[in-house]
């Protein structure tokens, strides 16, 4: 460490980088002797150890030969919810489906019952233990989706407590409002009515309260219909606000396809994609997230078309999907682990899509996801001989240092 420095200016060396910038020539971005420089949270460099002649009054850290990737990025999360659903996941063991215990109140309506009864204080406690185990594996930024309150003051709630995980962690949050989820049981046989309640009260509340980043629906014959669907986007992109959408999962309505349309950040799940559903987001620039925990944890036997997606140049980002239903997931380590053997990503994939394309899937590819002059400095420093050894192991965490912002 020198003698003195600016507590603003910080210098890793000694380091092995994988920057995951594209177009590098190099697997992973990797460079062998590498450094990063940033100043006030931001990467003023990174690169080669030789095209630095100096630090100038900086706080220097040896990495003694570890491995610096970017913070890793979990796109896809209902990290606020209340209780669990275990029981149904008993049930699933004994012959029944997703769609049979939805259809029997089960499903997201039973985690919607617990979290309206749930405070806002409770949610918080019961989120924060599973956002401290994402980063604990490096996570430097989180989505958090609502979609467990269905009712105006109950989503309000949810997001709330996601935003202020964002203030009180060191920890990067982005929201999503996913009111369209499931039609609540108040709303039984009357989809259209609550999608009047979704676009109109509740999207107006939670755009006074800035509360969301974006917005989702779950477009699927169980939740709401390619119809329904671009009814919440175009009152979505009415208000200024992103749109994501969850399509594809249990069967194919062209849910991509549509959201690629509306200019959509990502289609997320995909196991039912089709060609056509992949040109038209490779047209739009839409990112396919794919949710290995949820196919898993469900016993799927249909993949996303990964060979399809990589045809035509659509970025693939890979999340946790924790959630309490389908994905009780809250390793990003294990993710990327069951992306390649699930999936059949490569290694490098997978951290790209934990890093530089899981940024593109919420729109911060300008601040977060490389290793790059002018983004944050958000850091994963890890105890590994090669960049593969993080999709290789199963239950064994080598982080060394999580870095935010430069602290």
């Amino acid at each position: 460490m020198a003698a003195t420095h600016s507590p603003n200016n910080r210098v890793w060396t000694n380091a092995r980088l994988a920057t995951m910038a594209v177009d590098t020539g190099t697997p992973y971005g990797a460079i062998e002797d590498g450094v990063v420089v940033a100043r006030n949270g931001r990467i003023v460099f990174a690169g080669p150890r030789a095209e630095v002649s100096n630090f100038g009054q900086a706080e220097v850290i040896d990495c003694e030969g570890r491995w610096i990737t970017p913070g890793l990025i979990d796109c896809h999360t209902h990290l606020v919810y209340g209780g669990n659903r275990a029981h149904e996941f008993e049930l699933r063991l004994k012959g029944a489906s997703y769609e049979e215990i939805a259809r029997a109140g089960g499903g997201i309506v039973s985690s919607v019952k617990a979290t309206r009864a749930a405070s806002e204080d409770e949610l918080f406690a019961s989120a924060d233990k599973r956002l401290a185990a994402l980063t604990a594996e490096g996570v430097t930024t989180v989505e958090i989706k609502s979609g467990y309150g269905l009712d105006t003051d109950s989503e309000v709630k949810v997001l709330a407590v996601a935003r202020r995980l964002g203030r009180e962690r060191p920890v990067g949050v982005q929201t999503t409002f996913l009111g369209a989820h499931a039609v609540p049981a108040e709303f039984k046989g009357r989809s259209g009515d609550y999608i009047d309640l979704v676009c109109g009260p509740m999207l107006d509340a939670i755009v006074e309260q800035k509360l969301a980043d974006a917005v989702d629906v779950f477009c699927e014959g169980i939740a709401f219909s390619p119809e329904e669907t671009a009814r919440v986007f175009t009152a979505a992109k009415a208000k200024g606000l992103a749109v994501k959408i969850h399509a594809e999962q249990l069967s194919n309505l062209g849910g991509a396809a549509l959201a690629a349309g509306f200019g959509a950040l990502s289609a997320d799940h995909l196991e039912h994609l089709d060609e056509a559903g992949v040109i038209a987001m490779a047209k739009a620039g839409t990112v396919a997230v794919v949710l290995p925990g949820a196919f898993y944890f469900l016993r799927e036997t249909v993949k996303p078309p990964i060979e399809l997606l990589r045809k035509h140049g659509v970025p693939i980002a890979l999340a946790t999907d924790a959630n309490p239903g389908t994905s009780p997931l809250t390793s990003p380590l294990l993710t990327m682990n069951m992306g390649c053997t699930l999936f059949r990503l490569t290694p490098e994939e997978a951290l790209a899509g934990m890093t530089r394309n899981a940024a593109r899937a919420l729109g911060l590819q300008d601040e977060i996801g490389t290793l790059e002059a002018g983004k944050a400095c958000d850091l994963a420093i890890w105890e590994i001989g090669r960049p593969a050894e993080l999709a290789y192991r199963i239950g064994f965490n080598p982080l060394h240092t999580r870095i935010r912002n430069g602290q």
